[in-house]
């Protein structure tokens, strides 16, 4: 009993496989044909492991960065980092988190089955490090056993059913469609970037961030490529250079025993190739994930939407991908800059890092979000708050971790800290049965509404 159930949850915490079995699941129920369910499937998990070897590149570029960053001018804090932290959780939540994770997808569907948030998060290593956020939440509170996995699984079920909700709007104007969700913790900052962008306004003589012209003779930055290469590789070789120059002996380990410039050119375009291959992932997970999940919205959860990873949206946009990294990271460091002067005045204030990753990935998609909403204007406006108030949220949340002993880390995107710094700080005034009895009320609310106020409207 103990092997299957470390095989099941193997398959669940494996987001490519898990996501191949729905679309195989997709493709069963509309009677295709056997050849073109293994093909789907395959061509699906493909999908899936291609955009995440694409990310996996992108990291590998931008982490650098960062460190160099905070080599050249001397910082010291504390960087958000979801894998980190939910690391350290592991170790002494581990049981916690994977039954939470795995009764949260269940929580999940039912509510996209019985209510009218019809979103299936397939994201699942958010999924996973939610489900480590909402185990600490929960020992907070006081809960354990069977109590805290009921209680953190219906949290976790509820927050994948939201945030893609509040999001769709957003989606169908940057896909032009409705047939996709946004299934990412950072979708209340892109929700915002979006609503910033609407106060530009967007008509037909609105300059989108791909409708930025170029010179003939740069015309070839007209490749995203291209573009996204000698960008990065004027941002690293300042980096770079400041470090080289400011903390050789330091610097000169992560060179790795190259000159200061070829590591920047070889990095630059590296990030710029991890891009592409990203995109190359999302255009074929699209391709395969949404027929396929046509036979799981018709037969099993009527209008369901999969709710996919951030990249999924760079295709849409991909000059905003760049501008919405390099303005939120600007963000984060005015952001930054104000915790300091807090903190000298006295304040206990946890010094945020602008950590590359974060403000890449999500304050890309922040990018995307105020470009579909409010063109140019919206993407540099939209990112550079989002990279204000991700840093603000994480100095928030750290103290509530900080108290549990997890220090000189914290979660980084806005979803966990929002969920972090609420639930967080309800722990501490409440009884553990208020705090089940407040989340299954929270639970039952969509479901509620949908067999009565909601039945009455249609």
């Amino acid at each position: 009993m103990l092997a299957v159930l470390q095989f099941i949850q193997s398959i669940l915490s494996t987001p490519a496989i898990f996501v191949g079995l729905l679309a195989l699941l997709g493709l069963v129920l509309q009677k295709e044909t056997p050849q073109k369910c293994v093909s789907g499937t395959i061509k699906t998990i493909m999908g899936f492991l291609v955009l995440s070897a694409g990310a996996d590149v992108v990291q590998q570029a931008i982490i650098p960065f960062g460190n160099l960053f905070q080599m050249a001018f001397g910082l010291e804090g504390v960087v958000p980092n979801n894998e980190a932290i939910t690391s350290l959780g592991l170790t002494d939540y581990a049981v916690q988190t994977a039954s939470i994770f795995a009764l949260g997808m269940v929580c999940n569907i039912l509510l996209a089955r019985f209510s009218k948030l019809k979103y299936i998060f397939l994201t699942g290593h958010h999924a996973l490090y939610m489900s480590c956020l909402i185990a600490i939440l929960m020992s907070i509170a006081g809960l354990t056993g069977v109590q805290l996995i009921i209680t953190g699984a219906m949290l976790l079920g509820l927050v994948m059913s939201i945030f893609p909700a509040l999001m769709q709007p957003v989606m169908e104007d940057i896909t032009g469609d409705d047939s996709l969700a946004l299934g990412h913790f950072g979708s209340g900052c892109y929700w915002l970037s979006a609503q910033i962008g609407k106060l530009f306004g967007k008509d037909d003589d609105t300059t989108t961030t791909e409708d930025i012209s170029f010179p003939q003779w740069l015309s070839f930055l007209r490749e995203n490529t291209v573009s996204i290469a000698l960008a990065m590789f004027l941002c690293y070789i300042v980096v770079a250079g400041v470090a080289n120059f400011t903390a050789a002996e330091a610097a000169a380990e992560i060179f790795g025993g190259d000159h200061w410039l070829l590591y920047s050119v070889i990095k630059s375009i590296t990030f710029s190739g991890g891009i592409y291959i990203v995109l190359a992932g999302v255009r074929m997970l699209i391709n395969e994930i949404v027929p396929a999940f046509k036979g799981i919205s018709e037969k099993l959860v009527p209008n369901a939407k999969p709710a996919l990873d951030c990249p999924i949206v760079f295709p849409f946009a991909p000059n905003a991908v760049l501008i919405g990294f390099f303005c939120s990271f600007i963000g984060g460091l005015v952001a930054m800059g104000i915790l300091l002067l807090l903190g000298q005045t006295g304040l206990a204030v946890a010094i945020i890092l602008p950590g590359a990753v974060v403000h890449f990935f999500c304050g890309a998609t922040a990018g995307v979000a105020g470009n579909a909403e409010g063109g140019l204007k919206g993407c540099v406006v939209g990112a550079f708050v989002h990279g204000v108030i991700a840093t603000f949220l994480a100095a928030g949340l750290y103290p509530v971790l900080g108290s549990m002993g997890f220090a000189n880390t914290t979660f980084s995107d806005t979803d966990f800290t929002l969920v972090g710094i609420i639930f967080g700080n309800l722990c501490k005034v409440v009884a553990p049965n208020v705090m089940t009895i407040i989340v299954a009320v929270l639970f039952l609310i969509p479901i509620v509404y949908n067999y009565t106020i909601g039945k009455a409207k249609a």
